[in-house]
């Protein structure tokens, strides 16, 4: 049996703004709890069980910097047309994106508090049979996630410079991109995983052993409680919420569970190893193998599936009609649900009415005031057909012991991952209806023009017809930009790995190499894939490093030989790490919608598809120390109007590692039971600068240039009594 809590608290000085002024404070509590019982029956039957349980309760980001000023007393509207403070013990300066200048300040607009409970009880059943080790089990899993979620209660602006070309020079002038509110029920979510495998390892003969076996997978998507949530399927009228637009639907609609997506029973991964040590006779043959059981030769295959992330659930939340959340578009920025461009009334939207508990198909609900809550944006969607991610893993090593201090290791690693889950946008902006609508020929005279971040305006075309907004027909003027969650996404890896080991008296050593590359067309379910075509946004993995190179080291002098080995002579060790690796990739966007496609707020992360152009050849590197600059950006312009830019989204890394740790060590035996550490530690000993992230904005003013680096050199010296 094992019991362990921990309480903590936390003083957050950025918490979400990076200037200093707007700080959070967060508390928490871990509970863990495990009970095992191991029984042996007999010399060669084996059974052991567990339950075991956790528990997370932690709130995040409540703010305390910036705080304490209302938002009529900085000059906002807070009635009619303005923002109405949800939230008025946290009033105080707004968040402000500054998306160019990559600069956000303000009181934290999304405090949380989350509390997680997860139960696992399994069973493994093992036991020896002649030349075979039969091995079987179960595994359950029960999830629970409760998150109170205050998102942007008191109101969010987004600067782009789609004004006058500089994020801050808008802010100035009090033109903001975007203006973001949102209000949400707590979301009670809920999973579960049941699995159950049969495995044999099997040594056929005393220098070839065989592993197989088979794992049965089931896993739940995530559901909700209550049933709050909701997806998107194109040309579905909802019976839980018949007022609801077509396409946006609930658990009990039809063909909705309350998972969303269904539960698949039929997900079975096979696995096969085989290790083998060959033993050949004499001559060259014998000096490339060595002595029996100096070399092993080893490979497996497999096939695992894993489960959906419960963070979806977390993006879900809040959506209509269990809460609201508003993006608007060229906002006035005093009153933000009027329109900066025409002076239109968007009309308020807050606070928001929540509907009961026990809506379903048998007691719908018709009492939303659905006006008020469309047209619906920034609403990400669970995809009613996803399935199962799942991994091929593959490996083949060969292991080669030299002498008796020392072993090598060549291996080949890969996988092959499917169905990862991944944001799509579900309604994009069709790029040719607005460029038919750009010139002021097209439309009504005095009427607005089609351009950037104009996907969900209204244009009177030159033939009298009205355009409501330029997305997909098929949803109408009711939906803005709204996500999938969706299992589209695919990677794969392969690398080349080489490890050396040796062991002797006074020296170890170990150190290993991977030459790899790691591709995919979204780095997490964050990242956003081409709508129309996800294998179009496969590029290098926001991970992948080409070369790592990493050795760790201890040395002990042989001090100890002087003057008969003394205390001052005795205990001293040299020890350290040594990194050299390729930088991760740079990451290329554009946050301008010149592609005309709206994607900006389909997801959690707030960058669209777009991304800029590329003349082509190599992309110049050079020493970022004197001046900043990484890349030689002039080979880079904004993408098209109208189209998406011809530029990878990763294709070539930044800077790279290059770093020394070290620590002498001296012990000091005082008694028999006692004994006093001295360390000197230096971690980058020798100060070579390690560098943050490029810029990668083609709209930033530091596009190519790298702003910030790691700690520069540190040392410490201690003493350590241990008794």
């Amino acid at each position: 049996m094992y019991y362990l809590f921990d309480n903590y608290t936390l003083s957050n000085p950025y918490p979400n703004a990076n200037v200093p002024g707007y700080d959070a404070a967060g508390t928490g509590r871990t509970q863990v709890l495990n009970l095992g019982l191991t029984k042996n029956f007999g010399s060669s039957t084996v059974n052991e069980a567990r339950v075991q349980g956790t528990r997370y309760n932690n709130g995040f980001n409540q703010p305390k910097g910036g705080t304490g000023h209302t938002l009529d007393s900085l000059g906002f509207t807070t009635s009619g047309n303005g923002i109405i403070p949800l939230a008025p013990a946290i009033e105080g300066v707004p968040e402000l994106d500054f998306n160019q200048m990559n600069m956000i300040l303000g009181v934290p607009s999304r405090p949380n508090r989350l509390i997680e409970n997860n139960l696992e009880v399994l069973d493994n059943f093992s036991k020896i049979i002649g030349t075979h080790t039969v091995k079987f089990g179960g595994d359950f899993h029960y999830n629970q996630l409760v998150e109170q979620l205050d998102n942007v209660l008191n109101g969010n602006f987004v600067f782009n410079g789609t004004e006058t070309g500089i994020d801050f020079a808008d802010f100035l002038i009090g033109a903001p991109t975007n203006y973001v509110q949102g209000q949400a029920e707590p979301s009670n979510g809920r999973s579960r995983y049941f699995g159950l495998y049969a495995q044999d390892s099997w040594r056929a003969r005393s220098n070839l052993t065989m592993n197989y076996g088979v794992r049965w997978d089931v896993s739940t998507p995530w559901w909700e409680q209550h049933n709050q949530i909701e997806t998107i399927v194109p040309g579905l009228q909802s019976i839980v919420f018949p007022g609801s637009p077509r396409g946006w639907v609930f658990p009990g609609d039809p063909g909705i569970p309350s998972t969303l997506a269904p539960t698949r029973y039929n997900k079975f991964g096979p696995r096969l190893g085989v290790a083998y040590s060959p033993s050949v006779g004499e001559g060259f043959l014998r000096k490339l193998v060595g002595e029996p059981g100096q070399l092993s030769i080893r490979a497996g295959y497999g096939v695992f599936f894993t489960a959906l992330e419960g963070s979806t659930n977390f993006n879900e939340i809040g959506d209509s009609p269990f809460g609201f959340f508003y993006v608007g578009t060229n906002p006035s920025f005093t009153s933000p649900f009027l329109n900066r461009s025409d002076g239109s009334q968007v009309g308020q939207k807050f606070p928001v009415q929540f509907p009961p508990l026990n809506v379903g198909p048998n007691n719908p609900d018709n009492n939303v005031a659905w006006g008020n809550l469309t047209p619906i944006g920034s609403s990400p969607g669970f995809y009613y057909k996803n399935r199962l991610p799942y991994s091929e893993n593959y490996e083949l090593s060969i292991q080669r012991q030299l002498r008796s201090t020392d072993l090598v290791t060549v291996s080949y690693v890969g996988t092959q991952a499917h169905r990862l889950l991944v944001t799509q946008e579900s309604n994009p902006g069709n790029p040719a209806l607005c460029l038919s609508l750009s010139q002021p020929s097209d439309v009504l005279k005095d009427t607005p023009t089609c351009g950037p971040n104009g996907e969900n305006n209204t244009y009177f075309a030159a033939n009298g017809q009205v355009i409501q907004g330029t997305r997909l027909p098929i949803f109408g003027p009711l939906f803005q930009s709204n996500g999938w969650f969706i299992t589209s996404g695919q990677s794969g890896y392969n690398s080349l790995q080489l490890n050396y080991r040796h062991t002797s008296g006074r020296l170890q050593v170990l150190a290993g190499y991977t030459y790899s590359k790691s591709l995919d067309n979204a780095s997490g379910y964050g990242e956003q894939v081409n709508p129309f075509n996800p294998k179009a946004s496969i590029a290098l993995s926001a991970f992948d490093a080409t070369h790592n190179f990493v050795v760790s080291y201890n040395y002990v002098p042989p001090l100890d030989k002087i003057g008969g080995g003394n205390r001052l002579t005795r205990g001293w060790a040299l020890s350290g790490i040594t990194r050299f690796a390729t930088g991760l990739p740079v990451t290329l966007i554009e946050t301008d919608d010149n592609s005309l496609l709206g994607t900006q707020f389909t997801g959690p992360i707030p960058l669209g598809i777009d991304l800029p152009n590329y003349a082509g050849g190599s992309v110049h590197i050079s020493d970022p120390r004197k001046s900043g600059v990484y890349f030689d950006n002039s080979g880079f312009s904004s993408e098209p109007i109208g189209q998406l830019g011809n530029a990878r989204r990763r294709s070539f890394h930044g800077p790279g590692i290059n770093n020394w740790d070290l620590a002498l060590l001296k012990d000091t035996k005082l008694t028999e039971s006692m004994n006093l550490q001295f360390r000197a530690e230096f971690f980058d000993v020798f100060n070579h600068a390690q560098f943050n992230a490029v810029d990668g904005n083609v709209n930033s003013p530091t596009f190519g240039k790298i702003k910030t680096a790691l700690q520069p050199r540190i040392g410490q010296i201690s003493m350590r009594l241990n008794f």
